[in-house]
């Protein structure tokens, strides 16, 4: 047998025996509720994530609600594109922009819970199968919600429906009660060679 046959046929042996385990782990992972997912850490994407979620989502007929903490009115990519479904996407952008613009912390904290109070009635209907709270972190972190609160509100959803939550610095509770959890982590990033945001990338 040939070196490059032999090695085919080491690859094949473990392929099969990776198949295997995986088709073990697959058959005894049964349960199936709604996730608290979380996405994470310095790093770009993970806004970007959480709206590639929405529109799997939208593949399989799901309807979404989103909110978008922090965040304030200038027009993004995603936004644009998913209120084309308005049926299918509830979109709410609930910010004064980023906390280094408003410089209003009482105005902030009253935007922040007028958001609050959008996503409890987003994550009160059953219809919604995913919730998307981009930047909610950024608010718990500078305390503009009360974080046992937001949890107890998260806990209490439809069984089945799914939340992302997204943000630099989660806090710990946060990520102790989630199912999963994602840390962006920051390599390179164009903006420090004077690279500007751009649209289709950034925003």
């Amino acid at each position: 047998m040939s070196e490059s046959a032999e090695r085919d046929a080491r690859h094949k042996a473990r392929m099969e025996r990776k198949k295997a385990l995986i088709d073990e782990r697959i058959a005894q992972a049964q349960d199936e509720y709604g996730l608290l997912l979380v996405h994470t850490g310095n790093g770009k994407g993970k806004s970007s994530s959480a709206f590639g979620m929405v529109a799997r989502a939208l593949g399989h007929g799901i309807k979404v609600g989103i909110v978008q903490f922090i965040k304030g009115s200038a027009t993004t990519g995603e936004e644009a594109f998913f209120r084309r479904f308005p049926q299918e996407v509830r979109y709410h952008v609930m910010g004064g922009g980023f906390t280094w613009e408003t410089q209003d912390r009482q105005r902030d904290i009253s935007m922040a819970k007028a958001a609050w109070a959008i996503a409890v009635e987003l994550m009160s209907d059953p219809e919604i199968g995913l919730v998307v709270l981009d930047e909610l972190n950024i608010a718990l972190k500078y305390g503009y919600l009360e974080l046992s609160e937001v949890l107890a509100d998260i806990e209490a959803r439809p069984m089945l429906q799914h939340v992302v939550v997204t943000g630099r610095g989660a806090p710990p509770a946060m990520i102790e009660a989630a199912d999963t959890v994602t840390e962006m982590g920051l390599i390179k990033h164009a903006y420090k060679n004077g690279v500007k945001a751009q649209p289709g990338v950034e925003y």
